[in-house]
């Protein structure tokens, strides 16, 4: 009997989408957290780092249910990846722009963490319309680069002055993880091309 007609799979899956909802809606918190944030009201950036922190273990959590029921939705192909971008871009942003955060985020490094996702959500689209699907096949290096993007963002909620070691190894594998994903990107519409060419 196949994994999909299993109905227990479902249940798990429907789990692992809601999950990457709640990370969603958890985003406009983390950003109001930051934004007011202000060293006469310190508590924020810990509520921040809280939301932050459970976001990133709901992250890990939504996976784990995805691969134990041997499925993906066509919902969760969408907010898994939705949830860590938003996440993420909203982070290194708010971290970058506000003054009264003492160690934040120098403008080039979330300019390249904007771009970088920027360029595959729009790569991710041409290919859509192109081909009319997206196989999306994650790379290690890009799970890599989110989890340094992650620890990046914790380093600077906790305010630790070695903050700029893990987002330089953040900006590291954001670069070559996105390299690949344009070099694959590419490739992909050369073969449509051929294909087409071809018939």
């Amino acid at each position: 009997m196949a994994a999909a007609s299993y109905p227990g799979n479902k249940i798990i899956m429907n789990i692992a989408n809601k999950i990457s909802t709640f990370r969603i809606l958890s985003v406009p918190f983390f950003i109001a957290s930051i934004a007011y944030y202000s060293p006469q009201r310190s508590f924020l950036r810990f509520i921040a780092l809280a939301i932050f922190i459970l976001a990133a273990i709901s992250d890990a959590a939504d996976g784990y249910f995805a691969r134990k029921s041997k499925q993906q939705s066509k919902a969760g192909l969408v907010l898994d990846p939705l949830g860590d971008k938003l996440l993420l871009m909203s982070a290194f942003i708010c971290l970058t722009v506000n003054p009264a955060v003492a160690v934040r985020f120098p403008l080039w490094v979330t300019l390249i963490v904007i771009s970088r996702d920027a360029i595959i959500i729009l790569g991710s689209i041409v290919i859509y319309i192109v081909r009319q699907n997206i196989a999306m096949i994650p790379l290690k290096l890009g799970k890599l680069s989110t989890i340094f993007q992650m620890l990046a963002v914790i380093a600077v909620l906790v305010q630790l002055r070695v903050s700029f070691i893990f987002w330089w190894a953040a900006v590291i594998f954001t670069v070559a993880s996105g390299i690949i994903y344009i070099n694959r990107g590419f490739k992909v519409l050369y073969a449509s091309d051929n294909s087409r060419s071809n018939s």
